[in-house]
């Protein structure tokens, strides 16, 4: 029986997983706390977690089970659905939650891991199967991996029981360190095995891209050069680095955010249909689109690609610090916090097209989205009544928050004359009320624990990604003549940005023009 037999897409809504204990390494840190457990106890309030599946923390801080499970219960309460909160529903979902102090540089911590899962298994009758989730920092992963193969804890434990690994992002700091990444993994793990996770492919509006191009006969026949001008990706934040200053210093906008998140957007966006709806067909074809990615040359890096830094301003009258003065950034760091690029993807659906991204900390508000920008008629019959920028039609693609979709289109405005004005028809998730939308790390952890990867990144995909990303980083390092653009906190980037779309009748779409006193957007 070959256990690593991947399930077809959608086959959580048919069955249960299989029971298996959930091994996370680094359990002591936020990522457990605030993102992990919550996710799974919500998955336990819905029924959709095995029976006997246990939790296994395996950490260096010293704790032992009953601290740790207090300390999950403090995140659950704080970080997850506080009105779903159950005492006694906890009091059953604690009994399966284990804590073991750990050395990561000690083979002898894996082999008594070993033993110990081994006997939870045996007890609770498991069957074997291991989810060994790494929510471990970057540098201390190889370690990892190396004493997991060398203990055995990478092997199924028979033929009918599995053993998966999950990879949290960043996969690797530049091409060469992720090279050696996959290298690593794939010496202990066959690529079945391994689920690079980036949280951004769970949400639902990100897995309907897939549905709204091909469950609709509407869409497609328009998904090309033929009626498409551009293409926009805009990734916002308006919050800061948070205190991570020692990490995000280190990485910037275009390793933590492009590199990544919205490339795998892109993706799904620019992708041509699979021939099956199952995880290798899609994942082959987001790799296809990947691939076709116009490297952008040396000399063109300055021309195609904008980075900018916050700067000390203030917010509804708060005042806000610069991205220099934060703890433990380098008063003077080139490191961005904004990136704006335009490139092209090079293959017959989109020969032309330019694809524009942008994303950012301190802007006006958080919102990630696509947007759809169709070509004007050819024939502006209208133009002396409005603004030929408003011809053009747009479908915008709202991932978060308030997920949902937008179309723009020309309608006449009641009374004499033609005036033409543009008019929204829109679909939020919010409005399916009797549906239970679960989290993105719920979706992926399930669907790890039911072994289909659909939504989880391939060793050649993240390869594919940093090979287009690598001459910028290198480009960015080696000539210092390059500006790093400073704008204040709460704008929408250094106003040089919009030159990327020179030439145009329209500048970038700005998702929210007038912003609530809370911060928030007021339409999509």
């Amino acid at each position: 029986m070959n256990s690593e037999k991947e399930s077809t897409p959608g086959a959580q809504e048919e069955k249960m997983p299989e029971p298996c204990i959930m091994v996370i390494f680094g359990a002591s840190g936020d990522l457990t706390k605030r993102m992990l457990v919550p996710s799974l106890y919500e998955l336990f309030l819905d029924d959709l977690l095995p029976e006997n599946f246990t939790v296994a923390g395996f950490s260096r801080k010293e704790l032992n089970t009953e601290s740790f499970r207090e300390s999950l219960k403090e995140g659950i309460k704080d970080f997850g659905e506080a009105e779903s909160f159950n005492e006694e529903k906890w009091e059953k979902f604690k009994k399966n939650i284990f804590y073991f102090i750990s050395d990561y540089e000690d083979i002898n911590s894996y082999k008594d891991l070993k033993e110990k899962l081994d006997k939870i298994d045996a007890e609770k009758n498991i069957g074997g199967n291991r989810l060994l989730y790494m929510a471990v920092p970057p540098e201390g992963l190889l370690g990892i991996i190396e004493n997991l193969g060398k203990s055995g804890l990478n092997k199924n434990n028979s033929e009918d029981s599995w053993t998966r690994i999950i990879l949290e992002k960043p996969f690797g700091h530049d091409l060469e360190s992720a090279l050696k990444l996959n290298k690593k993994v794939n010496r202990y793990f066959s690529e079945k095995q391994i689920y690079r996770i980036d949280h951004y492919l769970g949400k639902e509006s990100v897995q309907n891209i897939l549905v709204t191009r091909f469950a609709n006969g509407i869409f497609e026949p328009l998904w090309n050069r033929n009626y498409i001008d551009h293409v926009e990706i805009t990734s916002s934040e308006s919050i800061g680095i948070e205190n991570r200053g020692g990490y995000y210093d280190h990485t910037g906008a275009l390793r933590d955010v492009v590199q990544n998140h919205l490339l795998q957007l892109l993706g799904y966006v620019a992708m041509e249909p699979p021939s099956l709806f199952e995880s290798n067909s899609i994942r082959d074809e987001s790799l296809k689109v990947f691939q076709s990615l116009r490297q952008i040359k040396k000399e063109d890096v300055n021309n195609s690609v904008l980075r900018g830094q916050y700067t000390a301003s203030h917010i509804r009258g708060k005042s806000v610090p610069g991205y220099r003065e934060e703890k433990d950034v380098d008063p003077d760091s080139r490191t961005e916090t904004y990136v704006a690029m335009k490139f092209y993807v090079d293959n017959w659906r989109w020969g032309g097209v330019p694809f524009y991204i942008r994303t950012g900390k301190r802007l006006p508000t958080r919102v990630t989205e696509v947007v759809i920008h169709f070509k004007p008629t050819p024939h502006h019959l209208f133009k002396r009544r409005t603004d030929i920028s408003q011809s053009y039609n747009m479908l915008v693609i709202r991932i978060q928050p308030d997920e949902g979709i937008l179309i723009k289109f020309g309608m006449k405005v009641p009374g004499g004359g033609f005036q033409v004005q543009n008019v929204n028809m829109d679909f939020h998730y919010s409005d399916l009320k009797d549906h239970n939308l679960h989290s993105a790390y719920e979706k992926l952890i399930l669907d790890c624990m039911l072994g289909d990867s659909t939504l989880f990144i391939r060793a050649d995909a993240v390869e594919a990604c940093w090979k287009f990303i690598q001459p910028i980083l290198d480009e960015w390092k080696e000539n210092h003549e390059i500006k790093i653009y400073g704008y204040p906190a709460g704008t929408w980037g250094p106003e040089c940005a919009d030159d990327l779309i020179a030439g145009k009748d329209f500048m970038w779409r700005y998702p929210c023009k007038n912003l609530a006193d809370d911060g928030t957007y007021c339409e999509l």
